[in-house]
């Protein structure tokens, strides 16, 4: 098939793109520079996501069969969220349509169903566009991603004690590996029962606590687990001072979002909720691939990954 990815030059975009070409297909990356080291997996095509005549060129030019979008605000607040999550890919969307394009498989993310936040409003705003455009589409809603639960492998390498919210146990999530999202997004676009579907998916195993995840950690270094907790109220008291002073200050209301969105990933699950309990349901969530956090943490450890950070993460 012809794929045109967005967000190709992101840590999963650039999965994706190596597993599109793994099976062969035509890939096509859209991206604001020249070469983003993705040359020998994608053709290039210089693209900016807001210019819409542009988008409409390519894409009729291209004529491509699927389109895959990767794309996702850096930061969260709201100006960015809206220019990237929402407006963007309805650029992107309107292109395709306009092209004929038959398939549009969208990168979301499962914090959407307990919306809180600017970027989750962003994101439902077009998976909602989406759903109504007509055009077939698999909307994919992981869990937490291997590099937002990797920040803390230096300081527990160095001594020091894993830091958690309350007592470790508060949330819970099925971490999933780039590769293993990655092949399941691009079987997306032959798996007939992933069509016209919201699919939330995790990881393999069990969902993992972050006492979990650092009890792992110290396992895999030998040494014996050591935890230090951090109280929620900490981010609510820094997201409140931030947001006084934001209303003098505009660069501190974002740092304050920001905050916000911390405080987000403290206290919520990153599992299906049940609507009609209010809770998150670790059996309820779809499991994807056979790499699990603890091969992560080790590949980093022998050398063999690198964490490269979320703009996200807590710690």
């Amino acid at each position: 098939m012809r794929v045109c990815v967005a967000g190709g030059t992101g840590t999963i975009g650039r999965a994706v793109v190596r597993e599109l070409a793994r099976h062969g297909h035509e890939v096509s990356c859209l991206s604001r520079r020249p070469d983003d080291g993705l040359s020998t997996d994608a053709r290039i095509l210089l693209a900016d996501l807001s210019d819409k005549k542009a988008l409409g060129r390519i894409f009729d030019e291209g004529r491509f069969d699927a389109v895959i979008s990767c794309i996702a605000s850096r930061t969260g607040v709201p100006d960015d969220a809206w220019a990237v999550d929402h407006r963007a890919n309805l650029n992107l969307l309107d292109a395709a349509q306009g092209a004929g394009v038959g398939h549009f498989v969208l990168l979301s993310a499962i914090c959407v169903q307990k919306p809180l936040l600017a970027f989750q409003h962003a994101k439902l705003a077009f998976e909602a566009e989406l759903a109504a455009s007509g055009l077939r589409h698999s909307i994919v809603r992981p869990t937490a991603f291997f590099k937002s639960l990797s920040g803390q492998i230096e300081r527990v390498k160095a001594g020091k004690p894993f830091l958690v919210f309350g007592d470790g146990t508060l949330t819970a999530c099925k971490p999933v590996s780039d590769g293993d999202l990655a092949a399941y997004i691009v079987d997306c676009l032959t798996h007939e029962h992933r069509w016209n579907r919201i699919l939330p998916i995790g990881g393999p195993g069990p969902a993992l606590t972050p006492r979990a995840q650092g009890e792992a950690l110290f396992a895999l270094l030998g040494k014996a687990p050591r935890f230090r907790s951090v109280p929620l109220g900490l981010l609510d008291a820094i997201a409140g001072v931030l947001a006084l002073a934001g209303k003098v200050v505009p660069g501190l209301a974002t740092k304050a979002e920001l905050a916000r969105i911390g405080r987000y990933y403290a206290s919520e699950s990153m599992l299906v909720l049940d609507p009609a309990t209010g809770r998150y349901d670790a059996d309820a969530t779809p499991s994807t691939g056979s790499e699990t956090l603890t091969d992560h943490y080790r590949a980093v450890l022998e050398g063999r990954a690198s964490v490269d950070r979320s703009d996200h993460a807590v710690f």
